[in-house]
């Protein structure tokens, strides 16, 4: 059987830090080496012979953590985790020679951090790939993540309707990137004072009008809901913020995305969330276990998205 091959033309990019830096053609190789690795994953398992991989952590992880390191297992690669949550990236050594270390020993970084700039002065120092596995500005592997799992459902994602509810946090960020790079539309809805980031919104209003997306950010959970395509929500403290949890579980209460909500939508619209997901809170356990539920289609396809970006990225 002859080995099925893959378009692994790199990026237009040499890191991954933001989906916004992505061009839409970008987006589509990542999805479509995705697919192939998916749907045939005994084939390609020398893509990353004796590559190495280095993960960066601040914060706890479930998803990132495991999918990234069974990924360069998958692509015959290894990985190797550093635990910086006591002693976050930068405290011991400037991130600089962090990176210049690095560069000698392994051929990617993945880096979980609370600061972006931390991120970014990692990429600008580092001659090797840098992943964003998550910061406090946005996520951009979760977002690819969530757009190829609807792609997977419709097929085309442009023309859609993404209704975001909840807190305008580093998903939400991710996510408004990611959509109007796609002709997505996308609605985000927010009590107010808990907004996404002006520049981020003002940032996409302006590809918007290149893809025919729409972005519209609002207070009213109703509106948002009605006849979305898919419904998104996430916790509503992220951590780092767990000394606001009590304050903010009383002001987005009436954000919580039960059927009531639901039934607002299109009648087969999605529900997404991209854990840890609190049940009772930012969503009812009805709705996280319902049939519309696609969580966990998208929790798996973590680890298909992010092998893609590996393959794409380390040479």
């Amino acid at each position: 059987m002859k080995k099925p091959t893959l378009d692994l033309t790199p990026l237009t990019v040499p890191d991954l830090l933001c989906t916004s830096a992505l061009t839409t053609n970008d987006i589509g190789r990542v999805f479509a080496v995705a697919k192939e690795l998916k749907h045939n994953r005994t084939v390609h398992t020398e893509l990353l012979r004796n590559k190495r991989l280095a993960m960066i952590f601040e914060k706890d992880s479930l998803r990132t953590r495991f999918t990234f390191d069974v990924g360069m297992q998958d692509l015959g690669g290894s990985a190797v985790f550093m635990d910086h949550r006591d002693a976050r990236l930068g405290s011991r050594e400037s991130v600089k020679d962090v990176a210049k270390n690095l560069e000698r020993w392994v051929h990617g970084i993945v880096a979980r951090t609370f600061k972006h700039k931390a991120l970014e002065e990692l990429a600008s120092h580092a001659g090797i790939p840098v992943i964003n596995g998550l910061s406090d500005f946005v996520h951009p592997c979760q977002a690819l993540s969530d757009f190829f799992t609807m792609t997977e459902k419709w097929g085309d994602v442009r023309g859609r309707t993404l209704t975001y509810v909840g807190d305008g946090n580093n998903t939400c960020h991710a996510l408004i990137h990611t959509a109007v790079k796609l002709g997505t539309h996308i609605r985000v809805c927010s009590p107010e004072g808990y907004e996404p980031n002006s520049r981020v919104v003002n940032e996409a209003m302006r590809v918007a009008l290149d893809t025919g997306a729409e972005v519209t950010i609002l207070n009213d959970p109703d509106a948002a809901a009605e006849g979305a395509d898919a419904i998104y929500t996430d916790v509503w403290a992220s951590m780092g913020q767990e000394d606001e949890i009590e304050e903010r579980n009383g002001i987005f209460a009436a954000y919580q995305v039960d059927e009531e909500m639901m039934a607002r939508a299109n009648k087969s619209a999605l529900f997404m969330h991209c854990l840890p997901a609190h049940r009772g809170w930012e969503v009812t356990q009805e709705v996280m276990d319902g049939p519309q539920s696609v969580v966990y289609d998208i929790a798996e396809n973590r680890l298909h998205v992010q092998k893609a970006l590996l393959a794409l990225l380390i040479r």
